[in-house]
């Protein structure tokens, strides 16, 4: 299961890039701003796309954490 380190549209907010800047230069789309705050998964081209606005590392936007199911599946 992913999990946002960060509030990613508040970070990137502070970096100059308000919702009227990413859906007018078409930087996210839609539904991928949806999932975000949804805390559903993103690709790793949307992950790269943030980190690079955000001047950060993909370890700094989100943290992998095991549901129960994974532990038992992979551990």
């Amino acid at each position: 299961m992913i999990h946002y380190k960060i509030d990613v549209f508040a970070e990137l907010k502070k970096k100059g890039f308000n919702q009227t800047r990413i859906q007018g230069e078409r930087l996210l789309p839609g539904q991928t701003a949806q999932n975000i705050r949804a805390g559903k998964s993103i690709t790793l081209e949307t992950l790269n796309k943030i980190c690079i606005m955000l001047k950060m590392q993909p370890g700094d936007v989100i943290e992998v954490i095991p549901t129960d199911e994974e532990k038992i599946k992979y551990y």
